[in-house]
Formats: structure tokens, C-alpha cells, sequence
């Protein structure tokens, strides 16, 4: 699962063009973290 969210991580930044998107695509792999470590307990 770590892998598909890093691939999915790496081809958000690799799409994102605008200083706002990139935050956008941070806040969304930080989304996704939270959730697998609620998982994870």
C-alpha cells in the first residue's frame, strides 16, 4: 500500500504546475497518510 501512495504522490507532483497545486497535492498525501496510520492502530 506505501508504494501505490508514493507512486500516486510521485505522479501528483510530477502533474502539478502551480506553487498552489503543489500544495494542494501535499495536503492530499498528507490526507492519505493520516488515514493508513488510522489503519494501522
Amino acid at each position: 500500500m506505501r508504494i501505490m501512495i508514493a507512486l500516486l504522490a510521485l505522479a501528483g507532483l510530477a502533474a502539478c504546475e502551480t506553487t498552489e497545486g503543489f500544495g494542494r497535492d501535499v495536503s492530499n498525501l498528507g490526507d492519505e497518510i493520516t488515514e493508513e496510520a488510522q489503519e494501522a492502530q
